[in-house]
């Protein structure tokens, strides 16, 4: 437990996030501090699970979720308006604490000019610094007071370097069981009991228009093989599902699939396999213990530039937390229907069955309780800084 806070003034606590996942991750970690401090209040940038605890949004989540240089740079006034706008307003009524969660590209540079002016900083989801850029770790030192880490692997980089750190674990393997109910999961979708092959595009517009081409193709080709499958799409919103069935009236008009909205976990945990765009999916995937083929494409530039300054061998979470090719990578030009029906083919059969197992291990190393222990982190770090003052 935290040092006991003073509880005649409320808490005051920023977060700012940038797309779903990090909804997912604020959320949790509201609900945890809210247990030990039910006065706090929460505001800055945040997605509906965040506002659904009482979060007051200052501005609209989905105008973070940009991913890739050549996009970035089309969107870059309004995300600067966005960053001045914001600091602005913290820097005139201080709150105890800034939480930014993943999104390091705009939270960073925001958690910088804050902490440089006397505010105590968080951020939630180590950026990639030991894949690539490993310099970056001294701006990240520079700009947060502590780093709270999802992954095992990542403290370690960490105090090598003698930066603050705690690994917290994925709050994601603390909600879902390790041993999935399928069954359940099937009648709650309605969906027989057949094998259910699933597609998950991605949450960002341009992940589904790249990814979802080469999606349906394979899923016709493997409907064709096997008849029985049942074809089911995830999408994060009602908006994104419109456009996936725009992109499938066009390239598979005559395919069978359904769409659902709002129920990826669900959908993750019915289906027998699924192919998924590389990110935060893949974990809940893994969790659900779902047999995966990952892929990812980048507009043509930003592939370019990724190729030449990224150094590891794997790109998906799977495979980074075991250090071993648990589950299939294709990347770019390598995304296509042949290459996708022909990794899937194995995980329908035995080779599934295999790759659950090894899932329900990684799932018992991150789970630990994360948004407690986030929680707890934070509002020790506010006592202590209290007590300084």
């Amino acid at each position: 437990m935290p040092p006991m806070l003073p509880t005649n003034n409320p808490l005051r606590i920023a977060i700012i996030v940038g797309e779903h996942s990090g909804d997912i991750l604020a959320a949790g970690v509201m609900e945890a501090i809210l247990q030990q401090r039910p006065d706090t209040e929460f505001f800055g940038i945040g997605g509906p699970r965040m506002q659904a605890l009482g979060f007051d949004a200052w501005f609209d989540m989905e105008e973070l979720a940009v991913m890739g240089l050549v996009e970035v740079l089309g969107r870059l006034p309004r995300l600067l308006s966005i960053r001045k706008q914001l600091m602005n307003r913290l820097l005139a009524s201080p709150p105890d604490l800034v939480l930014g969660v993943d999104a390091p590209d705009f939270n960073l540079p925001v958690e910088h000019k804050l902490k440089q002016a006397g505010l105590t900083t968080v951020h939630y989801v180590s950026p990639s610094v030991w894949a690539w850029r490993q310099k970056r770790i001294h701006k990240i030192a520079a700009a947060t007071d502590l780093v709270l880490a999802l992954l095992p692997f990542e403290k370690a980089f960490y105090d090598k370097y003698q930066v603050p750190c705690r690994f917290v674990g994925h709050t994601l393997a603390d909600q879902m069981p390790l041993e999935p109910d399928k069954t359940g999961a099937k009648a709650a979708l309605g969906l027989a009991e057949q094998p259910v092959l699933a597609l998950m595009p991605g949450s960002r517009s341009n992940e589904i228009k790249l990814l979802s081409p080469a999606f349906l193709q394979a899923a016709e080709k493997l409907k064709a093989q096997q008849p029985e499958l049942q074809l089911v799409c995830a999408m994060v919103t009602e908006q994104k599902a419109e456009l996936f069935a725009a992109i499938k009236q066009q390239v598979a008009p005559a395919l069978s699939i359904r769409v659902v909205v709002g129920q990826s976990r669900t959908l993750l945990t019915a289906a027998d396999a699924v192919f998924i765009a590389s990110g935060t999916a893949t974990l809940e995937a893994m969790l659900a213990k779902c047999p995966m083929v990952v892929a990812y494409k980048l507009n043509a530039l930003t592939y370019q530039l990724a190729k030449w300054l990224v150094k590891i061998d794997y790109f998906s979470l799977p495979n980074l937390l075991a250090n071993q090719p648990l589950v299939a990578e294709l990347l770019q030009e390598q995304v296509t229907p042949d290459a996708l029906v022909a990794a899937m083919q194995p995980l329908l059969g035995e080779a599934g069955t295999r790759l659950k197992q090894q899932f329900t291990v990684l799932h018992q190393q991150l789970a630990c309780h994360a948004s407690e222990q986030a929680a707890d982190a934070i509002l020790a770090l506010i006592a202590k800084r209290g007590s300084n003052d």
